[in-house]
Formats: C-alpha cells, structure tokens, sequence
C-alpha cells in the first residue's frame, strides 16, 4: 500500500503520518484507511458545492463592488458579515434559508482574495485596452502627472481611440515616479510601458498635456523626446481648460486688491472655529438660505467664482459680524470698491460658465475650441454692454449701480474701467489657444466636410492619408447630394442633441445629460455609414476625434488617486494601485465569469 505523504508549506516533505506516529501492521493500514475517507469526504463536499452555484463568480462580483467604490481589500470580511446578517432576517421565512446562509459562507471574500481577483480583473481589462488600441487606426495621449500621499509622482496615461462606433477614453496606466520628474524621465517610463505592452507607437496622432516645462520643454521636454524618437511631426495641445484658467488669473491680477481683501476677510471668519461658529449662528438668526461661507483653493477651477458669489450674498451679515468683532473694513462700504468686487463677481460667473462646458469626458475638439470662440464673441459683447452702461449681462453690477443711483442720482460710477478690464481678459484670450486656432478648418472637417477648403487642411500629422487621394474624395463628396444631405443630418442632430443638454443643465439633472448619446458616437457613426470610397475621410474624421482637448481624463483620474490612495491606504502597492485605478476608470465591464472558468473552485475556510 502506497504511503500517504505530507509536504509543509515549504514545499519540504514530511515523513508518512504511519512512521510519524510509529504505526505498524494493521494499526497503520486502519489509519491509512481513514485518512482516505476524509479525503474523499472532503472532495465530494467541494464537487456538491462547486455544482451548486459558481462561488467564484459571486466573489469576483463582490471585489468588483468593493474596488469600484474605492473601499480597501480588507472590506471584503464587512461585506460578507453585513450579507450574512442581512440575509438572516431578509430570508427568516424561506424554506431553504440555511442553505442561502451557508452559500454565503463558502464564498471566498478574504482581503487576499479580493487583491487576487482585482489584480485577475485588471489585467484581463488591459489585454482588451491594448488590443483594441493596437487595432484601431489612430489614437492619442492625455498625460499629466501628480503627487500623492505618499509623496510619489504618479504619471497619468490616458488614450482615446476608435472601437467601432464608439470612442474609448481608457487609463492605460498610472506609473510611478520615484525619483525625479524631468522630462526624459516621463518619456523614459512612458516608453519602457508602451514597449512593454507592445503599443504602436506610429499610430500615435496628438498629446494633450498640462503645458508643463517638463512636458513641451523645446529640446528636453516629453513631447519634443517623443518626436525624435518616433522622427514625425506629433500633434501637441496645450490643456484648454488649463489655459482657460490661466486667462481667469488675469481678473486677480487685475483686481488683485478686490479678491485678496476677500480672501482675508473669508479666512478671518472660516478659519477659526469660533469665529465660524458664531457666524454661522448669526445667518440662522436672519434666516440665511446658507450655512456659511466657502474657503477659496487655487487648485481648484471654479473656487474663485464660488466664494465670490456666497460673499456677496452674505454680504450684509458679513458687514454685521466684523462689527461686533470691532474689525474695520471700510472698503466694503466704498463705492469704488464694491463696484470692482460686483463686476469681479459676474464676470467670474461667466468664467465658471464656460470651464463647466468644457468639462467632461467625450467632449470633441471642436466642441472645446468652438466653446472658446463663442465665449470671446461674448467678451466683445460684455464691453459693449458695460460701455454703453446697459449691464444687460452683468446682474450684480446692475443691481448695485441701481442701488447708488437710487440712493444719490448725482453720484458718478467709473465703468471705463470696468470695460478695460474686460477688454484686457480679451486680449489675454487672443493670444491663447494657438494650436486650437491653427487647426481649425482641420477640427471643422469632422461635421462639416461638405464646407472643407482642402488647401487650408493640413494633413501632416496624420501617419498614413495620401493628400491626393483626400482632395479627390472631398471633391467627390461635395458633388454627391446623398452624403451631403447626410452631414446636414447630423448637423440637426448634434443641434437637438445641445438643446438637450442645455434644458438639462438648467436644471441641474447631471445624471440625466450622461445618458445622452455623446456627440462623439454621433459623429462616428455618421463617418462609418460612409461607402468604402470615402476611406481616406474617415481615417481623416478617426484621427481628428480621437484629439483630446483637454487634460479632464487625467484630472478626474487624481480625483479617484486621491480617494484610493488616502492617508489610511498610504501603503498600497503600485501594482494594486494601478490595478485599482484602472478597474475605476474603465468603460470596459471585467468578463469575471470567463476568469472563473479558468481557476479552481474554492470555498472559503
């Protein structure tokens, strides 16, 4: 009779149980006999639970949940508690509520089994990433780069590229910086992953960054390394939401007096807790519609607009406070301050207009450059409104001026200045946005191509596209009533499309713009109906919308490092960290159930 054999969890053999325990004869054949039948007993319990319902399946369902609700592996014991509780009372009066409660049981939850699964679910995602990026024509980059609590820069990659009708805007991945941040450094690691996960690099069309020296530095920046290396011209943008902000620092500079006696007074009140207590107390008193007043955060795009609103409708309460503390602030009653601070406050308003729009994922080049086009139109319009003293577009201003010439008709409000400080925004705006306006009939092309001046398209940057064969498809498609009639279609559609989202946003129902079909899809879907005759334009039309505008993917991506990696996760690995992140930010949903097929049913212990 063979000998039953026991290894440590070393992988070191043991000696057989009968020699350990001096077992000879028939006393050693008896306990060889019942080892065997714990062994069977053991296996057939393991089939009859494997054949009763796929507990894999139902664990790799619950470490999605966790992950993607950013909750640490450790959650996985709670969630498999708070199930068992729940599903004893939920289930009290069902007949077979011992075996729900013991299904529960089996299934594996461990924090070492949540790792393994997130880790098993993040790489499956990846493999899908990489071939359909490898698959499409083009695609491009948003890149930026952030440092997280544990102070290491992490280097945010994000694609966006054509998958059928659909454009994805995936995570490839977060990596590391350990040491510094230079320019060759990024490109370094940048490269390292892209050979790695064997990315066609000569499909790269465009690389949307922060305008960080480290990133568009003339000889040693990202971009410029990236261009060498792959010896064509690449697309670089300059983030328009960045540069919009930058434009929006000018109202500062401008005003500096105005918003930094504003800062003062807000960090006077909120930042001790007292004094914000006893504030917050007063607007009770006076029946306030708000709690109290916000603290202002440069980092933060739309803070300065916010904070100046909520002060000036608190502005009297505020007056009233400062009094009972004997603190003097006599610009709050000056007239030429106050005139700046209510002009500061609209015109802020319609600054965070504008940076909203332009927020969000899916959002097409031209929509962006379009959305920065309109809103100079506007500016022009705002200085006209304030010179000619309408103040059609400015509420606040309005309704002060109403109040000084209500109380002293006489008194005379300088407005000039006002309207020279909307011209210099103007001006701030025209010089910005280069890249954007040098492409434009390029970004037009996509919804317009029965309008293209094909000697104004610069065709370039596009790996691939014969100029000849473009002018002649363009010439054949502008003669063609079919197709033509076919882009003014999506014209009325993309108009419907924007009414609707504008009804929604006035509103405020969020939830309800993102199950709006994307104007991306619209667009693609347009291109793909086109007859293979047309080939050149669509991989023109492919190319132009895979553009990011915006360095949005990569910001939101930090929104989720944040709550991921906290001071209570501070350890987490890179690889969890990046398996975390990418399980967050994917569109792709994770085919767990194939992976389960694939492993051995475990039960937990």
């Amino acid at each position: 009779m063979k000998s039953i054999v026991h290894f440590s969890r070393n992988g070191q053999r043991n000696l057989p149980l009968w020699r350990r325990q001096g077992l000879r004869g028939d006393n050693r054949k008896k306990a060889c006999q019942e080892l065997l039948k714990r062994v069977q007993a053991s296996q057939q319990h393991l089939r009859v639970w494997t054949q009763q319902g796929d507990g894999n399946s139902a664990s790799f369902a619950g470490s999605l949940a966790i992950v993607r609700n950013g909750k640490p592996f450790t959650d996985g014991d709670f969630a498999k508690a708070f199930m068992l509780d729940v599903a004893n009372e939920l289930f009290d009066d069902f007949a077979n509520k011992d075996k729900i409660i013991k299904r529960i049981k089996d299934m594996p939850l461990s924090a070492r089994t949540v790792h393994d699964r997130t880790m098993m679910m993040s790489n499956q995602v990846e493999e899908r990433q990489v071939k359909d990026l490898n698959t499409a024509p083009y695609f491009s980059l948003a890149l930026d780069e952030s440092t997280d609590v544990s102070h290491v820069s992490q280097f945010s990659v994000i694609a966006r590229y054509a998958v059928g009708d659909t454009l994805r805007e995936e995570s490839l991945a977060v990596l590391p910086m350990k040491a510094s941040t230079r320019g060759e450094d990024l490109f370094k690691t940048f490269m390292e992953f892209a050979k790695e996960k064997k990315l066609q690099m000569d499909k790269l069309i465009s690389v949307c960054t922060d305008g960080a020296p480290c990133m568009v530095g003339k000889n040693r920046g990202f971009v410029a390394l990236l261009r060498e290396k792959e010896n064509r011209p690449i697309l670089t943008f300059h983030c328009i939401l960045h540069q919009e902000a930058l434009c929006a620092q000018l109202c500062d500079k401008q005003l500096g007096d105005v918003m930094s006696l504003v800062i003062r007074i807000v960090n006077f009140i909120v930042a001790r807790a007292l004094n914000d207590r006893q504030f917050k107390s007063l607007l009770d008193e006076v029946g306030s519609h708000y709690p109290g007043l916000l603290l202002h955060s440069n980092v933060r795009w739309l803070s300065r607009g916010k904070v100046l609103t909520r002060f000036a409708a608190c502005l009297s309460e505020i007056r009233t406070f400062l009094e009972m503390k004997d603190i003097e602030h006599p610009e709050l009653a000056n007239t030429e301050w106050l005139l700046k601070f209510y002009y500061l406050v609209d015109i802020t308003e319609h600054l965070n207009q504008l940076n909203v729009k332009m927020q969000g994922s899916g959002n097409t080049i031209l929509s962006l450059q379009q959305a920065v086009f309109a809103f100079e139109n506007k500016l022009e319009l705002f200085i006209v409104d304030i010179e000619t003293s309408r103040l059609l577009h400015f509420d606040k201003l309005r309704e002060f001026k109403a109040a000084c010439t209500e109380s002293d008709p006489a008194q005379h409000l300088d407005l000039q200045q006002l309207a020279d400080f909307t011209s210099n925004l103007l001006q701030s705006f025209k010089a910005r946005f280069g890249e954007f306006r040098a492409h434009t009939c390029l970004f037009k092309f996509i919804t317009h191509p029965h309008e293209c001046a094909v000697d104004k398209v610069d065709l370039s940057y596009i790996p691939g596209v014969s100029v000849r064969d473009f002018e002649v498809e363009v010439a054949d498609l502008k003669a063609t009533d079919m197709w033509v009639n076919k882009f003014k279609s999506l014209n009325d559609d993309l108009e419907k499309l924007a009414r609707q989202q504008a009804d929604l946003a006035s509103k405020h129902k969020w939830t309800e713009m993102k199950k709006l079909q994307p104007a991306d899809q619209l667009i693609m879907k347009t291109w793909n109906e086109l007859p293979v005759t047309y080939r050149t334009l669509q991989r023109v039309s492919i190319a132009v919308l895979t553009m990011f505008g915006s360095t949005y993917a990569c910001e939101q991506s930090f929104s989720h490092l944040k709550h991921i990696k906290s001071n209570l996760r501070s350890r987490l690995s890179d690889e969890s960290l990046n398996a975390c992140m990418k399980l967050n930010l994917t569109t792709y949903q994770p085919d767990y159930k194939a992976i389960s097929k694939t492993m051995q049913h475990q039960k937990s212990h």
